[in-house]
């Protein structure tokens, strides 16, 4: 299995890619860059469309049955916009200190609904928060808290059967799981699905020693959930039992979130970053904050839409 390189200018902090089944195409954001791309991966040509703030997360949007543009968490709160650049009308706005937390990494719900979590720019303790915002069949739009006690908010995915939601927090290294009834929206029986140690002492990027902390993930059909280890050049295969079935090596060293895509959905797609990371880093890794993908012998989950 090895790596291409999408033909797109690299991105400062690439997050949040999906596959779009109706038009054929990938999207992913630029949180420092304020940007939400989307490529025709036939073609090689890139739409970019300005955000007003930081976007932590999209996810493709239906009402009715049909197509219609995107939901988006920004730092503020959550936007629908019906069209590709169209008008950014919010959903929920945000119940955090703006000047402090942001919205972070979130996907939509096999049912339709958006989740979000939040991501807390000090991180000097876990104040970092899950919500998830249900507008379907008309419902006025209010935001539910789901879990707590991270820091940075990432890795949410489901399993196949929607029984099992998956939450991970970076700083500690940790995702976490639950129990998921996916009819009521009820969570239980939190516990550690995988977890790692901690970066070492004195560690500097380029030495040994580190394999990073998950960041973004995915889900493959079988079950297995697709970790990026942030700083750690690396993607991991975990069976449903958390246990490392592939480690896969990335030429970047800060990987962030993959996503399957394609007709068959057998393409890996893989963002990066690049922002405030070490001269000497991006020399060795050049094509930092690029987007990647490769082929696998097992189809992912297609990305669910968020409905109102």
């Amino acid at each position: 299995m090895t790596w291409q390189t999408l033909a797109a200018a690299p991105s400062g902090l690439g997050e949040s890619p999906f596959w779009h089944p109706d038009e054929q195409m990938l999207y992913w954001i630029d949180i420092p860059g304020q940007h939400i791309h989307r490529c025709n991966v036939f073609m090689g040509t890139v739409e970019s469309w300005a955000m007003p703030s930081e976007p932590g997360s999209i996810a493709p949007a239906r009402s009715a049955g049909e197509a219609s543009g995107l939901v988006i968490a920004l730092r503020d709160g959550i936007y629908r916009a019906r069209e590709w650049g169209g008008e950014l009308r919010l959903l929920a706005k945000a119940g955090h200190d703006t000047a402090t937390m942001r919205f972070n990494d979130g996907k939509a719900d096999p049912l339709g609904r958006f989740w979000a979590g939040t991501m807390y720019e000090p991180r000097d303790k876990a104040a970092a928060e899950l919500f998830s915002l249900d507008c379907r069949g008309g419902r006025a739009p209010a935001l539910e808290r789901k879990a707590g006690g991270a820091t940075i908010a990432n890795g949410l995915a489901w399993s196949p059967d929607a029984a099992t939601v998956y939450w991970s927090d970076t700083p500690s290294h940790t995702i976490r799981a639950w129990d998921w009834d996916a009819g009521s929206n009820a969570m239980a029986r939190p516990r550690v699905f995988a977890q790692w140690p901690g970066k070492p002492d004195g560690w500097q990027p380029g030495m040994p020693g580190y394999g990073g902390r998950p960041d973004g993930a995915a889900m493959d059909s079988e079950g297995n959930y697709y970790a990026a280890m942030f700083e750690g050049g690396r993607l991991l295969k975990l069976s449903p039992a958390g246990q490392v079935l592939a480690e896969i090596a990335v030429p970047a060293r800060c990987p962030t979130m993959p996503c399957f895509g394609g007709d068959d959905l057998k393409t890996l797609y893989l963002t990066t970053a690049r922002h405030n990371r070490p001269a000497q880093e991006l020399q060795d890794y050049p094509d930092s904050g690029c987007v990647f993908s490769m082929q696998v012998d097992v189809p992912g989950l297609p990305v669910n839409f968020f409905q109102d």
